[in-house]
């Protein structure tokens, strides 16, 4: 095994979880890529996309109901809405923010406004590491992997899938990922979405640990969905989200748009489909309970119109950010974006070019919950270990951006300069040891020490470097405790609720 680094880097991979934040508020700018007439465009394409087309509810005969009775034509499962229609629908009730509670009081988080939260990759059935190599996730890996994220510093958010437990049963892992993220992380989550009875399942088990008056009235979990694109929602789907709204939990509606398959290959089509997929989705929460927390989702990149492959950190992709961001503000209702994407197999320069670009473009839209901020990997097949702490370090970078630039007395530096004067340098200031340890972002992965330092130090790359920081989160990590029988009463519940059904693999 390689020799772990001296000094400040070997300090800050000892997994010391004392400098973890829960809240982001942004300081800087939105970048306004449209003017007025421009969204004005998009929303009338949007509103012709739901007039002249319409979209399809498959299997929820509630959920057609609903909009039928909010003033929408149906054909069978064939919704079409006047225009303006969905949009007042959603701008009647909708809440510009609300707060996602965590178990632990000080980790809750506000979603909306200016505010901007970061939440680790979801979904891959794939984990990786560098001595594991690819394989299949299991429950093993998602449990530590759970934990590394509840050190991380600059995450937000617990998320659900963070790998596919592959190991246990299809029908029943939800129950057994939810309570994992319930017990061994005190960061905000989400809940299951798969089937009507596992969003059941994940609000009676998050009950179990916040109680069932407090959440009556607070957001604790939230449902993360997919649109069929293009212009369809399963009813699996609306059932789904009309459980999480009923319960007063969070919705995000996200539709799911790769351009030349689910969506057109000009942008400006996809960001008109993309507006009205998710204006519908939102519509049904604030139909099912109005002022239910709801979040517009967007997930909208490229594919390689050779291969078929989805393509990341493009600058197509980057454009419809822009616009998502600002529609979205135009509406005041919080709005998703992806994050760190890439196509890479590996965390190498491709990796860091494709998750940079993509996490900037991003972050200057304005979001304000970024899904897969860290850890994603081939196309969103694999977590890497590796890269989610990469990515962490990367994403206490963008808290240092977001926050801006301070102009205070201190950040002025009139008395550094009134010691210095002309001439000399500020190094050993008393403006400079004063403020020296905050004064710049040190990176955790990136080697500025010189090269025989770094001979001697073990010729590590940032990879190596990755690799020993996540193990020692793991080693230093503290399970935090559950108030009185509340861990009883989730493995209770748990159980009782596996016990109930026969094993499902498919």
């Amino acid at each position: 095994m390689p020799r772990r680094g001296r000094g400040t880097r070997a300090r800050r991979t000892a997994g010391d979880t004392a400098v973890q934040v829960s809240r982001l508020e942004r300081r800087i700018p939105y970048y306004d890529l449209l003017g007025e007439d421009g969204l004005d465009l998009i929303e009338e394409h949007a509103d012709r996309i739901l007039s002249e087309v319409g979209i399809e509810i498959r299997g929820d005969d509630e959920a057609i109901e609903l909009f039928r009775d909010a003033g929408a034509t149906a054909d069978g499962e064939l919704l079409r809405f006047d225009p303006g229609l969905v949009k007042h629908i959603v701008q009647r009730s909708t809440q510009g923010r609300f707060v996602q509670h965590a178990r632990d009081p000080s980790r809750s988080v506000t979603i909306g406004g200016d505010n901007t939260v970061f939440a680790p990759g979801y979904g891959m059935p794939f984990v990786r590491d560098l001595e594991g190599g690819r394989r299949y996730g299991t429950m093993d890996d998602f449990e530590k992997l759970v934990k590394i994220n509840q050190t991380l510093e600059w995450t937000h958010h617990s998320g659900l899938v963070i790998c596919e437990p592959t190991d246990v049963p299809v029908n029943k892992r939800h129950l057994d990922m939810v309570a994992a993220h319930l017990r061994f992380s005190t960061k905000p989550l989400l809940g299951a979405i798969t089937a009507p009875e596992r969003a059941e399942h994940s609000i009676q088990m998050a009950r179990i640990v916040f109680g069932a008056e407090f959440m009556d009235d607070n957001c604790v979990i939230m449902g993360n969905i997919n649109v069929n694109s293009p212009l369809v929602f399963d009813g699996q789907v609306t059932r789904v989200m009309r459980i999480y709204a009923a319960a007063n939990q969070g919705v995000v509606t996200c539709p799911f748009i790769l351009g030349g398959a689910m969506g057109p290959v000009t942008p400006a089509g996809a960001i008109a489909q993309a507006h009205a997929e998710a204006l519908v989705g939102v519509a049904l929460t604030q139909l099912v309970r109005p002022g239910a927390p709801a979040i517009y989702g967007n997930f909208l990149t490229t594919m390689s119109l050779r291969s078929g492959a989805p393509t990341f950190g493009t600058p197509e992709a980057g454009l419809a950010y822009f616009a998502v961001g600002q529609l979205a503000r135009r509406l005041g209702v919080p709005v998703r974006c992806g994050g760190s994407f890439t196509s890479a197999k590996l965390p190498d320069f491709q990796a860091a070019q494709e998750s940079a670009d993509s996490l900037l473009t991003a972050l200057m839209s304005g979001p304000n919950f970024v899904l897969h901020a860290a850890g994603w990997l081939e196309g969103g097949l694999v977590m890497d270990y590796e890269k989610l702490v990469l990515d962490n370090d990367r994403l206490g970078m963008m808290h240092v951006l977001l926050r801006g630039l301070s102009l205070d007395d201190n950040a002025f530096a009139m008395d550094g300069f009134h010691e210095v004067g002309p001439g000399s340098h500020f190094l050993g200031s008393a403006h400079t040891l004063a403020n020296y340890e905050s004064a710049y972002y040190e990176a955790t992965f990136a080697d500025s020490a010189s090269w025989e330092q770094w001979r001697d130090e073990g010729e590590l790359d940032a990879r190596q470097r990755a690799h020993a920081d996540w193990q020692a989160r793991l080693e230093n990590y503290e399970q935090p405790p559950l108030a009185d029988g509340v861990d009883e009463a989730l493995s209770e519940y748990v159980t009782r609720q596996k016990e109930a059904v026969p094993d499902a693999w498919y």
